[in-house]
């Protein structure tokens, strides 16, 4: 299968971007289509590789019989933005002086008729000629029918201002929601500002300025003062400050030196320093989240998909009633035909659909603009407006609500062995581990290991360590570990131990602890304050797993779980919840990545850096803090919220509206505010998201 991507500058219409969409997957050997409205572009899955020229073609004239002003352009090719709407806003201006004109000077009857229909003609011209097309494509019930046969029904009756000044409100409607619309683009399109340009390829000789796509992995990078980190790696020669904000939503720089890791995407603020890289381009970290960004809106929520439905359904609905409105009363009453074919013309101008078409997929993607601009990627609004339903939120605990850097935090001596000898005994023990707790106690050793002093080091899986050291033996282990040897301890201790016995005897135990992120208590409890249960899974022992749970107040916990038994757990949690609620999974990313798949909504914690974060999460959090999981579930409660102002505002307002125009009591002025004005209003709450702080 391949993918041919295209970019339809000029693409505002979110129901046009829905027709193009139907219609190109119809085309023989499309195997699926689909449109991003963020970024304008249009993906084709072709399975037929020796006819991808032909369905191009077609995909492009369909975008563009359906869209006239769409402008298709090669995904490779810059898009100029420049004057965007200047030639509307001209002819609008033109337009909008003659209707002035007319109405306010007291022309002769023919001057006066001619300019209201030259003032209609500048703006509706357009309106026509795709009403027309459409007719003949098939597609009659769409907003160009409708005003067209609305204003031309007016001219009909001799409502010549009418007439003109629907298509004026109309085209002016249009206008500020293509603006919002592109407003609201912009805002998530400056994240593209993150892709970097240049690399500065570091050879024997030469620096040389080169597409980051040709640098290889290993290959030296130099990164000078102000410019864009390119590519991921490791800093091997200077320090410098990064401004990481782009990628975290903070805006706190970040030192760093050799040895250091560095993301692509970040800013270098100071010091020049020179980068081995360990990814590719399209693996980096800002192609991951260039990839997330784009492809946002094209996973769309139930309540986009059910307007889209609507619209379908409601508009022919409405025609169908105004052509009785204005047939049978007349025949029936016997009333004047053309009191009621107006009415049935105001009835027309009100149900244009924009209102919600427009306005829902802009308020989707508006919150997905302000999760991103926060720290929160989230791939698609179903998954922004899933955080709506989550009653149940699960931990992973190491990594997610503590900060993974274990420390020695206490040396208890019960023996013969003072403090120091028994750091030294498990520092020399475990001098060749790399788990996470002997390199805790090896730091906190300090002293060069003398390796001449160790002998026969034998791992016992899950329980810990046998070693001879000065001819003596020495156990460094769990309570496991103690048990299997017989030594009796102490195993009332709410952190993770080690113990250490020599030659049978129990000398002590070091405590190694894992500190509890800033913010993770105020998460959990700004959580439960929002109504929903949190659980926490661990690998870690239970009394461990209970101490952090106590602190946090936390629902529930499960301790002491392998991989495959998280995955287990997370299904039985599953299984008990009820079929309307999500049940997500907050996990580093790393080695959390089949339960994250599992999950209703899958978070990754600062997994920005993680190619398992990227493809199994469903949202990512760009930061290590858990309180941006409140933000993302506040954004999408706002943004639901939003939406459904919308609809029911729009709804009402239109019924509200046709009823009194059915009845006689609304006239064609009453008819705009229903459309545009309502459109107006909704594009406006819309853009409210990404405004609020």
């Amino acid at each position: 299968m391949i993918k041919k991507e295209l970019i339809l500058q000029g693409l505002h219409c979110t129901n046009c971007a829905t027709k193009i969409e139907d219609k190109v997957k119809l085309i023989p050997g499309v195997k699926n289509a689909y449109i991003d409205f963020i970024s304008q572009k249009l993906t084709i899955e072709i399975n037929d590789k020796n006819n991808i020229d032909t369905i191009v073609k077609k995909a492009s004239s369909i975008a563009t019989n359906i869209e006239s002003g769409i402008c298709i352009i090669d995904n490779n090719q810059n898009i100029s933005k420049k004057n965007e709407y200047k030639n509307e806003i001209i002819t609008l201006s033109i337009s909008i002086s003659l209707f002035l004109l007319a109405l306010i000077i007291p022309f002769p009857p023919l001057v006066e008729k001619s300019l209201f229909f030259i003032s209609y003609i500048l703006v509706g011209l357009e309106i026509l000629i795709k009403a027309i097309k459409n007719i003949f494509k098939g597609e009659v019930f769409d907003e160009n029918f409708l005003m067209s046969i609305a204003t031309i029904g007016a001219f009909a009756i001799g409502e010549f201002p009418e007439a003109a000044a629907v298509m004026i409100f109309y085209q002016i409607g249009e206008l500020f929601q293509n603006m919002a619309v592109s407003r609201s683009r912009k805002s998530i399109q400056a994240l593209m500002d993150i892709r970097p340009d240049y690399a500065n390829l570091k050879l024997k000789n030469e620096i040389k300025k080169v597409s980051p796509e040709e640098i290889k992995v290993g290959d030296l990078i130099l990164i000078k003062p102000g410019e864009k980190i390119p590519l991921d790696g490791i800093i091997v020669e200077g320090s410098s400050t990064l401004d990481t904000s782009t990628l975290t939503g903070e805006f706190l720089p970040r030192d760093v030196k050799v040895k250091d890791e560095v993301l692509s995407g970040a800013i270098n603020q100071r010091g020049v320093i020179t980068v081995k890289v360990t990814k590719p381009f399209k693996e980096s970290t800002v192609s991951k989240i260039l990839d997330l960004v784009q492809n946002a809106s094209s996973k769309k929520a139930p309540t986009e998909n059910f307007i889209t439905k609507f619209a379908r359904y409601y508009t022919p609905i409405v025609v169908i009633t105004s052509v009785f409105l204005a047939v049978i009363p007349p025949i029936i009453n016997g009333e004047s035909f053309s009191i009621w074919f107006y009415r049935a013309l105001i009835f027309l101008v009100i149900s244009c659909p924009c209102a919600l078409v427009v306005s829902i997929p802009l308020g989707f993607f508006s919150g997905i603009g302000k999760s991103s601009r926060n720290g929160i990627l989230i791939k698609g609004s179903n998954y922004l407006e899933a955080l709506n339903n989550v009653n149940t939120i699960v931990f992973d605990k190491t990594g997610t609500l503590t900060k993974g850097i274990f420390k020695v935090s206490n040396i208890s001596s019960v023996g013969n062995l003072s403090k120091e000898e028994i750091l030294e005994y498990a520092a020399l023990a475990e001098s060749n581990s790399t788990h996470p707790i002997a390199i805790s106690i090896l730091k906190e050793y300090k002293n060069n290991i003398d390796s001449n002093r160790i002998k026969d080091v034998k791992e016992i899986a899950g329980h810990g360590l046998k070693v001879i050291i000065d001819d003596k033996e020495v156990l460094v282990g769990n309570e496991k570990l103690m048990n299997k040897y017989n030594i009796k301890v102490n195993s009332k201790a709410s952190s993770t131990i080690v113990y250490i016995a020599v030659n049978g005897n129990y000398e002590g135990m070091i405590t190694i602890s894992d500190e509890i992120k800033e913010d993770s208590a105020k998460t959990i409890s700004e959580l439960k304050n929002l109504g929903i249960n949190t659980i926490m899974l661990t690998g870690d022992n239970t009394s461990t797993a209970k101490a952090v749970a106590n602190i946090l107040n936390i629902n529930e916990y499960y301790s002491e779980l392998l991989p495959h038994e998280k995955v287990e757990k997370l299904e039985l949690l599953q299984n008990k919840k009820t079929s309307n609620k999500k049940l997500a999974f907050v996990g580093d990313g790393i080695n959390d990545a089949p339960v994250l798949a599992m999950a209703d909504v899958g978070i990754a914690m600062g997994g920005v850096g993680s190619d398992a974060a990227i493809e199994a999460s469903d949202i990512v959090l760009m930061t290590d803090e858990p309180s941006k999981i409140v933000e993302a579930i506040k954004i999408a409660k706002k943004t639901r919220s939003i939406v459904w102002q919308n609809i029911i505002f729009a709804l009402g307002v239109k019924i509200f509206v046709l009823l009194l125009g059915s009845l006689g009591f609304a006239t064609m002025w009453a008819a705009v505010f229903a459309d545009v004005g309502v459109t107006l209003i909704a594009v406006l709450n819309a853009m409210r998201i990404s405004l609020k702080k």
